[in-house]
């Protein structure tokens, strides 16, 4: 890898960008060198902010024939440090937060094209405004921008319906490693020529080039939503009861997600202004939401669902939100428990996923062998049923120093939860990317057709390295 960027170097850069894209001040740059959890730390040349796709294309060819490593970056809102620098100063952070338009919503086709800066929650109204809804939606979603939404394959609450981004995704544009413009926004149905560069872009981390702007995938906006909250026993149970509703309700059923009670009295305890939504405790929650195009049938079609879960002992309770309001309220508990968590302390946490059948028995059996082997941790899961994907933290005994713990065992716990989800053939990430937190774990773990593939795309794209050096591939 390089050293610092020559005066030289930096100079045309600032001469292409302008002071609106250009800046080396530490201050400015320093909430970006840091990543979302606070795990990673880095240092930047420069940050470069470029305020379209010719600028992009034309500062990457400047860095290009210089040999200046690129790190591109959204909202800096990932999980596994895929988005900080390193700490050696020589590399440059592109901000891509200035390329913010919404260029294109056509109604007919329900596509709209979207710049890789745009924040997801402002598309979210944007559609809205057309009768149209972006059926992806996250707890970041008023911080994540659309370029690192594709760039880490993005998941979300809606997947079980909807899929991933790599689903919604039916155009891209990106830069790249030598500064050429790759167009492919067009949403061809068909396109027989041979390996698809647009779906590579998906979850490639910004190691193959920089995603400019994507053809998005839109529905119909849902003119009707119904949300309830259920306490179940088991999570067996809740698989049931997934099946049931699924086959009852069919496309109508867009969110299933699971909690323990432990992380709802964490949010109550933690978080503000939330309450819980059924009186009596039980082991076990799920939050279901339906969306639709008519209220009634909507909501007969739940509460036919839930009364027979009922009837059949299959469910505790089930309260079903009798507003909008009321449906906010309950997946802002959902979407409050890493933050509640976080205040409880520090823990491992895993973002994971396993076949959807299998999820029940990852979440029973995976405490028994941490505890096996590191008497008095606590293992916590949660996440979305519908998708297989587990969230799964663990905490240090509770009468040990919780610093010192993890820093003596948690690589070698992280590596018994990942090594029990390829036995069950799920991936140790399943919507946060791999980024530099599980670069060297997924050298080690993963498949080596896998990883000779990984890194052979990577070489022929890249062949220097230059682009988000350290991430993903090892």
């Amino acid at each position: 890898m390089t050293g610092t960027p020559s005066p030289a170097a930096l100079r045309a850069l600032s001469d292409l960008l302008g002071p609106k894209g250009f800046t080396t001040d530490p201050d400015i740059m320093s909430p970006w060198l840091t990543d979302w959890r606070g795990k990673y730390r880095g240092a930047a040349a420069a940050m470069l902010s470029p305020a379209d796709s010719d600028e992009t294309a034309a500062l990457v060819k400047i860095c290009a024939e210089y040999g200046l490593p690129l790190v591109p970056q959204g909202g800096n809102s990932g999980m596994v440090g895929g988005a900080t620098p390193d700490a050696s100063g020589a590399q440059l952070l592109v901000s891509m937060r200035r390329m913010n338009r919404v260029r294109e919503i056509d109604t007919g086709a329900q596509l709209a094209v979207v710049e890789a800066g745009v924040i997801l929650e402002n598309f979210h109204a944007a559609a809205l405004a057309h009768g149209l809804r972006f059926p992806l939606t996250l707890g970041g979603k008023g911080s994540a921008t659309i370029g690192g939404l594709v760039s880490t394959n993005a998941g979300g609450t809606q997947v079980l319906r909807h899929g991933t981004m790599r689903g919604l995704v039916a155009g891209i544009e990106a830069v790249l490693p030598d500064g050429s413009l790759f167009n492919g926004l067009a949403a061809l149905k068909k396109d027989n020529r041979g390996y698809d560069l647009r779906q590579l872009f998906c979850g490639a981390e910004g190691t193959l080039g920089i995603v400019t702007a994507a053809t998005l995938q839109l529905v119909p906006a849902a003119t009707a939503r119904r949300t309830a909250w259920v306490g179940i026993a088991s999570p067996d149970a809740a698989l049931q009861l997934l099946r049931r509703l699924d086959a009852a309700l069919g496309r109508a059923l867009e969110g299933f997600e699971i909690m323990p009670q432990s992380c709802i009295e964490s949010v109550l305890r933690n978080i503000p202004q939330t309450r819980a939504p059924l009186d009596a405790k039980t082991p076990w929650h799920v939050l279901i939401e339906l969306a639709g195009e008519d209220d009634e049938p909507l909501d007969e079609a739940l509460r036919a669902g839930l009364e027979a879960a009922l009837d059949a002992k299959l469910i505790d309770d089930a309260v079903v939100a009798q507003n909008e309001r009321e449906s906010e309220e309950f997946w802002r508990i959902r979407d409050s428990i890493s933050e509640a968590e976080r205040a409880n302390g520090p823990a491992l946490q895993h973002d994971i996923s396993v076949p959807v059948d299998l999820m029940p028995a990852f979440i029973a059996e995976n405490p028994h062998r941490l505890v096996a082997e590191f008497p008095g941790a606590r293992a916590m899961s949660f996440g979305h049923l519908g998708d297989g994907n587990v969230h799964h933290h663990v905490k240090p005994p509770p009468d040990v120093d919780a610093v010192q713990w993890l820093a003596a065992n948690g690589e070698a716990v992280s590596r018994l939860v990942y090594r029990h989800v390829l036995e069950l053939g799920g991936s140790i990430s399943a919507e946060h990317g791999i980024g530099q937190m599980k670069r060297d774990l997924l050298a080690e773990l993963d498949s080596p057709a896998r990883l000779a593939a990984l890194r052979g795309i990577k070489a022929g794209l890249d062949p220097r390295g230059l682009f988000n050096p350290g991430k993903l591939i090892a």
